[in-house]
């Protein structure tokens, strides 16, 4: 294992953590073990706290292929919750309007999905990392401020629905870098006549890695750690102040 001359981890991001905290995590452990302050870490790809599911975690010159990992296609299995809104699109905050879902059939819900397919205008959530004039948006959104956000457009290569049991929608979604799957969640949930929200996202998919070969934070910060101190003992290098 070399972290300076660059390593790749595959992380399985567990719920409630922030991408953030993963890197920060691994970071932590990397510098502890060796001994130094300063480290390269960074990641292919933010998921938001209630999202789980694929991250890959580059360090020291490693870092220079996240942007080659970030445009690689994504799949996520994505659960949305008809008839109910919320200002984030997920359920970071609480309902702020419900809508009727009786008419919605799982016929109708067949002929909606697959007009998501393919080249699609969207809007960004308010709650998100993008730029209005120097400053995030979700700034703006909890300052009780009206920002406008132009569309982006997006590929989606594939969308199937995977169950339906009403209000609860099962979709799996292969798009392209910058989809918002939250704001697919909004989109999906007017196209129906009503409202909707991600009730739960797990990314399966990152190009050629999948979520099944990735290790959970803690079996992998394990791994770092022993990894790590065998080489020092087999090698005998002392840890860089």
């Amino acid at each position: 294992m070399n972290i300076k001359e660059g390593e790749v981890f595959l992380v399985d991001k567990p719920l409630h953590w922030t991408s953030f905290n993963v890197v920060n995590k691994i970071r932590w452990k990397i510098q502890k073990t060796m001994r130094v302050k300063h480290i390269k870490v960074g990641h292919a790809g933010t998921l938001d706290p209630l999202a789980t599911g694929v991250m890959i975690i580059c360090t020291g010159k490693a870092t220079r292929r996240i942007e080659e990992f970030q445009y690689q296609t994504k799949e996520y299995v994505a659960t949305l919750e008809l008839g109910a809104t919320t200002a984030c699109f997920d359920k970071e905050l609480p309902v702020d309007a419900t809508y009727p879902v009786e008419h919605i059939t799982r016929e109708l819900v067949n002929k909606v999905i697959p007009t998501f397919t393919g080249e699609i205008w969207q809007v960004p959530p308010v709650y998100s990392a993008v730029k209005v004039e120097g400053k995030r948006a979700y700034d703006y959104a909890r300052e009780g401020k009206e920002v406008e956000l132009k569309p982006k457009l997006l590929v989606i290569d594939e969308i199937e629905v995977l169950s339906f049991e009403p209000p609860l929608l099962t979709i799996r979604v292969v798009c392209s870098k910058g989809t918002y799957i939250r704001a697919l969640a909004r989109d999906i949930g007017e196209a129906l006549g009503s409202g909707a929200h991600l009730a739960a996202l797990r990314r399966t998919r990152i190009g050629d890695v999948g979520v099944e070969q990735c290790s959970d934070i803690e079996s992998l910060i394990q791994h770092i750690e022993q990894e790590l101190l065998k080489q020092q003992e087999t090698t005998g290098d002392q840890p860089v102040n």
